[in-house]
């Protein structure tokens, strides 16, 4: 039985629904902490367990029977701590086989967001240490958070960041989800890294170009400093937590930490993944 932990999340719903277009049903059960969130799949006639990853002791009937736990990793800021917990449970509860969703970057000792992106690597070397069978998902930016980043004015005034020429391998976050639960119902992906990312790789140049030829109109890009975003992020009233991670994602993008390419996605999807015009469409329509 397969355990989709974060089912009630973004990339936890995608990874649902495209189990259920398999016809999946009877092998996966919903883990959910929120019970009004999880009526969607009550209705459907899946199995829900609750539980809540700050209180790993009561894991243990949660992962009763569980031989595989899809374990999309958390936004707490104390996520290195919390998920190796969640971890010690899965192995005293049997668990034979993690599927981990961390992160595609090239070195992130030199993060601008090290301080919480380094918990995605705390957390595969416990699972490497707990004597599991292991798989990791290692997920490029969601094309989904393109919208966040360049702002609802994008469309209207153009793109103004501190990205330089940075390039980023997006992928739809749908897409990312099909792959996740194709990969759950194979065998034959023990003991491996996968980097979940587009084929190709794009700056906020390409991004701006997409959109004119997508709107008809000329929107530009133009390289701010970091100090004139936080001043905008600011005076929108995002609270200093989301600016922190704003800055340093866009920092690390400008030094080209994301420029990772793989056809993993596709080999998991059996097709290529979407290209940044049909990415964009999708985002913006």
């Amino acid at each position: 039985m397969i355990l989709i932990g974060g089912s009630t999340g973004q990339l936890g719903k995608e990874v649902v629904a495209q189990l259920l277009r398999h016809n999946a049903k009877e092998r996966f059960v919903a883990l959910a902490r929120d019970p009004d969130k999880a009526k969607i799949y009550i209705d459907q006639g899946i199995e829900v367990r609750y539980g809540d990853f700050d209180d790993p002791g009561k894991l243990t009937a949660v992962f009763d029977g569980i031989d595989r736990f899809l374990f999309i990793s958390t936004m707490s800021t104390n996520r290195g701590e919390q998920q190796g917990l969640v971890v010690d449970a899965a192995r005293a509860a049997g668990v034979r086989h993690i599927v981990y969703t961390g992160l595609a970057i090239r070195d992130i000792e030199r993060s601008g967001v090290r301080d919480l992106m380094a918990s995605h690597f705390e957390t595969e070397d416990r699972i490497r240490e707990s004597g599991m069978k292991w798989t990791f998902l290692r997920n490029t930016m969601y094309a989904e958070a393109i919208a966040q980043i360049i702002g609802p004015q994008a469309l209207s005034d153009g793109i103004f960041l501190p990205g330089g020429i940075g390039r980023v391998p997006y992928a739809l976050r749908t897409e990312m989800g099909e792959a996740t639960a194709n990969l759950l119902l194979q065998e034959g992906h023990e003991g491996k890294i996968y980097q979940i990312t587009g084929n190709s790789a794009w700056s906020y140049t390409d991004i701006a170009a997409s959109l004119s030829r997508m709107t008809g109109r000329n929107i530009p890009y133009k390289e701010i400093s970091e100090e004139a975003l936080a001043a905008t992020l600011r005076a929108s009233g995002m609270p200093d937590f989301p600016i922190w991670l704003t800055l340093g994602t866009i920092r690390d993008i400008r030094n080209g930490q994301y420029e990772i390419t793989s056809h993993d996605l596709e080999m998991l999807l059996g097709r290529a993944p979407k290209s940044l015009d049909q990415m964009l469409s999708a985002i913006f329509a």
